[in-house]
């Protein structure tokens, strides 16, 4: 098929509305769904782990930021696949496949039901729980990475060269896409976590995309630069390892022992590549404290007053990430329209590498200002017991205080809600002749309640958590009690018994109290976020009109006091570090790249990425701080480091126009090319004559032998 042939084939198939072609649309579209599945799935995700699966804090965020280091590092695999085998299209449509199958995955492994036999409300089988939640991230981070390089590229193929305006407005509306994406999902995600409607939207944009099928420009595979580029490295590096006698003369530049067998455009647009990778060595210290926003600043939300009136329990936590794509929308056009034509009038050479360094020390503020919020939610939380020290704590279920001994700590008790700590097993003495020993095993908390009389006790052990709204209810009463909040039930409590921890949704909920007789009474308890509670029902309780008045609530843990609106500011200054430190970032990588190798600068980009999610488990790992509010502090600390030498290499770097330099070698290259040719057949002359030399040569010596 002719070009001209070709050229008509494309005009047919790419309708337009308003001078768009309608296939981007379908990618538009594609993307927003993309981006909503992938970061509401992320925005609960360190949550997930630690109250679904029950892992600890630091183990969360290992396993979190492993997910976010892989979802950056397999886009150099999809471009690898898109470009040299299968082409855009079907690498987004095989690798979206993918991506559904682990979200699905991902989803029926947070149903409890599949293991739940016994129907408790608990899985029973942990292992299978984890296995297939791990199956699923692989299967996302797989996608998610493999699509990411193709799917914008895929939309700029869809214009002709003389739609270059409305390509530029596309990458704008595709961003926009993204954040919109973001936003939504933070928002709609946690009312909807649970539910299967919370994945729909994966298996959405796999069929949004597919139906445009017909309209795409689908170019074919032709090889992928980033494998011809480390072939180029590789072949310079054994090369001059070859030639590394100090007998072969030096190169102006190590890329050109290259020349012996790629010509010197590639070998020039090489070293302009690896210039600029070479500024992107400290780049990963900023990921590495932007992406802790999903983790280490979720965990801190956790700990903090998330009443925003939401209607849902416990999604304030991460409902509040949705300030950073807010910010985005809101900051990208003040800076751009506003701040930095401001600072052009103040005639400042304020360049990108300028911008990326101011980014940087942004970020490190927003960790000066996370650490201080951290000292705040310090004073506010439970002193909980170390790993050597038992807690206990006393309940008085008898009319009039009456005076203990605990060791030698007299107590005088009433409707005491203070844990006293204790450093080993102690004599409880309830009063003459009633002496007992307590014993508290390391890194517990017991409750002690007093019941009867001072000679009777019952010890039961205490949940630590100040992150949910927990309840509990101790039944004194002389018959067994069923006790119901909303669609929860503490199920029956014998007299003198303890319930089990449930959680109750935030505000003011009801508590149905009814007994074997059908009675029935209604109490109503406000719980702040945060806060633990129980409820103790007395022997002196009896239904009636005024039932609830006798019941006594007994305050566990105090409501988070520190408002999570304290986080605003340090996601201001993250979210202003990222508009300048990232925008400016592509924006200088696309200006300084080739024209044919900005998809291997894209790459070495995101790469960046996963290389701060990796510092970021290294730390979590390896630091042994104690404090929340020093880890934030060491990764100041860092980052300023890190800064301080990117400033320097900055300080360095000459701006190339990579246009002109392309032009030079273009204009050299037919002259290039004729040389290149003489001295071929300058080769191959001398090795014909060579050649006839030696035939007559030998032609003379069988002559002789004849």
């Amino acid at each position: 098929m002719t070009d001209k042939e070709q050229g008509k084939k494309r005009k047919s198939k790419s309708a337009t509305i308003a001078g768009y072609p309608i296939s981007i649309f379908f990618i538009v579209v594609n993307e927003f769904c993309e981006r909503f599945s992938y970061y509401g799935m992320r925005a609960v995700l360190v949550l997930y782990f630690k109250y679904f699966l029950l892992w600890d804090d630091d183990f969360a965020t290992t396993i979190y930021h492993t997910f976010v280091a892989l979802c950056y590092l397999t886009p150099i695999l999809g471009a690898i696949i898109a470009d040299s085998w299968l082409g855009k299209f079907k690498t987004i449509i095989y690798l979206s496949i993918v991506y559904t199958i682990g979200q699905v995955v991902m989803a029926v492994s947070a149903i409890h039901d599949i293991t739940d036999t016994d129907r408790d409300g608990t899985p029973d089988n942990m292992s299978l729980h984890i296995a297939l939640s791990m199956l699923g991230l692989l299967l996302i981070a797989l996608g998610t990475g493999g699509i990411k390089p193709c799917v914008a590229a895929f939309g700029g193929d869809q214009f002709e060269d003389h739609q270059e305006k409305q390509r530029s407005t596309f990458f704008s509306i595709f961003y926009l896409s993204i954040n919109a994406g973001s936003l939504l999902s933070t928002l709609i995600t946690p009312i909807l976590r649970g539910r299967i409607t919370d994945h729909f939207p994966v298996c959405v944009f796999a069929v949004v995309f597919i139906v445009g099928s017909g309209m795409y420009n689908k170019t074919a595979p032709q090889g992928n630069i980033m494998v011809k580029v480390c072939k180029c490295i590789g072949f310079a590096i054994s090369n001059r390892f070859r030639h590394r006698s100090s007998q072969y003369p030096k190169r102006h530049h190590w890329m050109d022992w290259a020349e012996e067998k790629y010509d010197k455009l590639l070998i020039a647009q090489v070293k302009m590549v690896l210039k600029v990778l070479f500024l992107y060595i400290p780049l990963p210290m900023f990921w590495a404290l932007f992406d802790q926003q999903g983790s280490r600043w979720t965990l801190q939300a956790t700990t903090m007053n998330g009443n925003f009136n939401r209607l849902y329990k416990n999604d304030s936590s991460s409902s509040h990430q949705t300030v950073n794509p807010i910010l985005i929308l809101v900051l990208v056009p003040i800076v751009d329209s506003l701040v930095y034509p401001l600072i052009a009038k103040c005639k400042l050479n304020f360049t990108p590498l300028k911008r990326m360094t101011v980014g940087m020390l942004l970020a490190g503020l927003a960790f000066v200002a996370a650490a201080l919020v951290q000292l705040q939610i310090d004073q506010t939380l439970p002193t909980f017991p170390s790993s050597t020290v038992g807690q206990a704590k006393f309940i008085n279920m008898i009319n009039g205080n009456i005076n203990i001994t605990a060791g030698s700590n007299p107590i005088t008790l009433d409707a005491s809600d203070d844990y006293l700590t204790f450093d080993e097993p102690f004599n409880l003495n309830l009063g003459p002749g009633a002496e007992n020993v307590v014993s508290l095993p390391d890194g517990t908390r017991s409750t002690i309640i007093i019941i009867q009389d001072a000679a009777t006790y019952r010890s039961f052990s205490s949940l630590f958590c100040a992150e949910l709204f927990i309840l509990r209810i101790l039944n004194g009463f002389n018959s067994t009690l069923n006790v119901t909040v909303g669609d929860e039930g503490f199920g029956d409590i014998v007299t003198n018994n303890m319930s089990e921890y449930i959680e109750v949704a935030q505000g003011t909920p009801k508590f149905v109290i009814r007994n074997d007789l059908g009675d029935e009474c209604v109490y109503t308890q406000t719980l702040g976020f945060g806060s633990s509670y129980t409820l103790v029902i007395p022997s002196t309780f009896a239904f009636g009109p005024n039932c609830a008045d006798s019941i006594r609530p007994v305050m566990d843990i105090s409501p988070n006091s520190i408002h999570m609106a304290w986080q605003i500011p340090q996601y201001l200054l993250m979210t202003s570090g990222e508009v300048v430190f990232s925008v400016t970032g592509l924006e200088f990588s696309y200006s300084q790249a080739p024209s044919n190798m900005k998809s291997v600068l894209q790459a070495g980009w995101l790469l960046t990425v996963a290389v701060g999610n990796i510092i970021v488990l290294i730390v979590a790992e390896a630091a042994t701080l104690e404090d929340q509010w020093a880890e934030y502090l060491l990764f100041t600390s860092l980052l300023v480091f890190v800064c301080i030498v990117f400033s320097v290499m900055a300080f360095f770097y000459k701006y190339i126009d990579p246009t002109k330099i392309e032009a030079q070698f273009a204009h050299m290259e037919p002259y290039e090319k004729e040389k290149k040719k003489s001295l071929d057949m300058t080769k191959k002359n001398l090795y014909g004559n060579d050649r006839r030399g030696s035939n007559s040569s030998n032609k003379g010596t069988q002559q002789t032998k004849m």
